[in-house]
């Protein structure tokens, strides 16, 4: 398994935290995904922009990088 990070800039709350955690454990190919306001740590065989894909469609004014 593959372990990839992502930080964010933006997240505000335990809502917007969850909101992210569910967009990306729906991605095909997430075993975990342990989320917080300032990143995330991804266990899976899945591709980064899918993840940042993920984030920005959730248009929660989070930047992801």
């Amino acid at each position: 398994m593959a372990q990839q990070s992502l930080t964010f800039k933006g997240v505000e709350n335990a809502d917007q935290v969850n909101k992210i955690t569910t967009a990306l454990m729906m991605l095909d190919g997430v075993d975990s995904a342990e989320v917080g306001r300032y990143g995330a740590d991804v266990e899976g065989r899945v591709k980064r922009e899918a993840l940042i894909a993920a984030v920005e469609k959730l248009k929660l004014g989070v930047k992801v990088s």
